[in-house]
């Protein structure tokens, strides 16, 4: 059973209060939640990953909780992603490991969420950002719930790490205006529309 020791958690929570022209009546918030821990795989090829899911659920589900309790309870949680950056010693396949585990610890704790969940991953040095990409949480065609956060840990990923990180958000981005289908538009059957 592979091992993830956690070396460090970062939180990074934003208030969007003005993006031009007029203030919006309540400021959109975005947050993400950021593990540092070491890559079991680093320095080497490993066939078989995908039993190592198993292994971070518990971690996807505590991230979740955290990051729920931060952004002030599940309340108006509309958007989610997640993201991996691996460190140089791993491959983005390591990265890959925390679709199940991330985008499912999400689903599970914020209920009724029908859409992807955005992703992205690659491999980097320490302090390198990533751009984690949002959606609309039951709709992935809600245009305005497209947005991203950008994450980094100054210290990490040190080689033989992997940073998991976890994103949702509160409404739509500020002034929102390219149409498309509105959020109190989405019937939720499909995780398209």
């Amino acid at each position: 059973m592979p091992d993830f020791p956690i070396r460090k958690i970062a939180l990074q929570i934003e208030e969007i209060l003005h993006e031009g022209g007029p203030a919006p009546d309540t400021p959109r918030r975005r947050g993400a939640i950021l593990a540092v821990c070491r890559n079991p795989f680093a320095g080497g090829y490993h066939a078989d990953l995908q039993p190592a899911m198993e292994d971070l659920k518990p971690l996807g589900l505590m991230l979740t909780d955290r990051l729920i309790e931060a952004l002030g309870g599940r309340a108006g949680i509309d958007g989610y992603g997640k993201g991996t950056i691996v460190g140089e010693a791993g491959e983005a396949e390591h990265g890959a490991l925390w679709h199940v585990p991330g985008g499912y610890a999400m689903r599970e704790r914020l209920g009724e969420s029908r859409a992807i969940v955005p992703s992205a991953m690659k491999v980097a040095g320490m302090g390198a950002a990533l751009d984690v990409p949002l959606g609309h949480i039951n709709a992935a065609y809600v245009r305005s719930h497209f947005d991203a956060i950008t994450v980094s840990v100054p210290d990490g990923p040190r080689a033989g790490e992997i940073v998991f990180v976890l994103a949702m958000s509160v409404g739509p981005r500020v002034h929102s205006r390219m149409g498309g289908l509105e959020s109190w538009q989405v019937k939720g059957e499909d995780g398209l529309r």
